[in-house]
């Protein structure tokens, strides 16, 4: 049950978005289908895309079964943000009469249903709280705008601002550079240990059309190692989950796991982009990757776990919160620090199309 707070305060209604994963295996053919049919995702014309994402959700339903079967049949992930909802709630008591939604991308529950859950509650505001802490166009944008297209569809019509992205917001780091130290601790039994910050991979067109997301989780890594404070730390910040014939940004995380097993020192990885565990964390690093990196001659391997409901980390989100309810006027955008964190090149920065549109209402 969510956390109960006096009554007759601000009702502030902050929504989650993740990505969603299916809860059970007959789930996963509409699950990969929603993922393949979003336009921020398949960027080819609308009809094209339903026909693709039909054959390709057909296809791999067969291989995710697998994955999903390796994990009780369906996906943690759900009941993992609903932890990470309540955690919330608790940490901003103080705020008003908080209650945490959880609006899933590709499987329920999703924006249509998480708008109508808001609109009951009737909040005096909100707060969108992506779940992904390094922006990009194909997750946290197309999470926005699909809670928006929700919104309209029913009229809920409540002062709304968004956090875009928090890649180096310090209780992100300090949990996360604890779960590493704990791990190396371990992995430095068996010699010098290299740690391999993963996150899941973008194809390069992506990136060169204006998605900051590479550039955001190569700040992720810098933090954590300034904050690990180890002389001489043998890092990588690596990319995984490629899919489809397009070259995707790197170093890849499996060709990284194949040069430490010619190198033969252990290996710790890091699952920076992911806050919560499901199949790239618990199948794809915690299963596949070991298995490769043992295949390789890797003396030891450590997949680190995801932040989850870390105290730092819950804490980090709660600040983040605080932080865009106290900014003034009509801002509608806001990350750890509260202003533009991209360099200018990136434009699918949601500041930089923030600004554009106050530009042109200026002339």
């Amino acid at each position: 049950m969510p956390f109960k707070a006096p009554a007759g305060r601000r009702k502030i209604a902050i929504v989650l978005f993740n990505l969603g994963g299916p809860d059970r295996l007959e789930s996963l053919k509409p699950f990969l289908f929603n993922l393949f049919n979003d336009p921020a995702i398949m960027r080819v014309p609308g009809p094209v895309r339903y026909l693709l994402a039909k054959l390709i959700s057909g296809r791999r339903a067969k291989v995710a079964a697998e994955i999903y079967e390796k994990m009780g049949g369906g996906s943690p992930l759900l009941p993992n943000t609903v932890a990470q909802a309540r955690a919330l709630e608790e940490a901003l008591w103080d705020e008003g009469e908080v209650r945490c939604f959880i609006a899933m991308r590709y499987w329920h529950p999703m924006s249509d249903e998480a708008v109508a859950e808001v609109k009951a509650w009737n909040p005096d505001e909100v707060v969108l709280l992506p779940l992904y802490p390094q922006f990009s166009t194909t997750t946290t944008a197309s999470s926005v705008r699909v809670w928006h297209e929700a919104a309209a569809k029913v009229g809920l019509v409540k002062p709304t601002k968004l956090i875009c992205c928090y890649p180096t917001e310090p209780g992100f780091i300090t949990a996360n550079a604890r779960l590493v130290r704990e791990a190396l601790v371990e992995a430095g039994k068996h010699g010098t240990p290299r740690v391999l910050f993963s996150a899941h991979g973008l194809p390069e067109k992506v990136v060169k059309d204006g998605d900051p997301y590479q550039w955001q989780c190569e700040r992720t890594a810098e933090a954590l190692v300034k904050e690990l404070a180890i002389p001489d730390l043998d890092w990588v910040s690596t990319y995984q989950s490629r899919v489809g014939p397009l070259k995707w940004i790197g170093p890849s995380t499996d060709d990284e796991v194949h040069r430490a097993g010619r190198d033969r020192v252990p290996l710790v990885v890091v699952p920076i982009a992911f806050v919560s565990e499901h199949s790239e964390t618990l199948v794809e690093i915690g299963d596949e990757y070991r298995h490769l990196a043992l295949e390789n001659g890797v003396p030891h391997f450590t997949a680190v776990p995801t932040v989850s409901v870390s105290p730092e980390f819950i804490q980090g989100l709660a600040n983040l919160v605080r932080q865009v309810r106290a900014a003034g006027g009509d801002a509608k955008v806001c990350n750890a620090f509260g202003t533009r964190l991209c360099p200018a090149q990136f434009s699918g920065c949601p500041h930089a199309k923030a600004t554009g549109r106050q530009a042109l209402a200026a002339e």
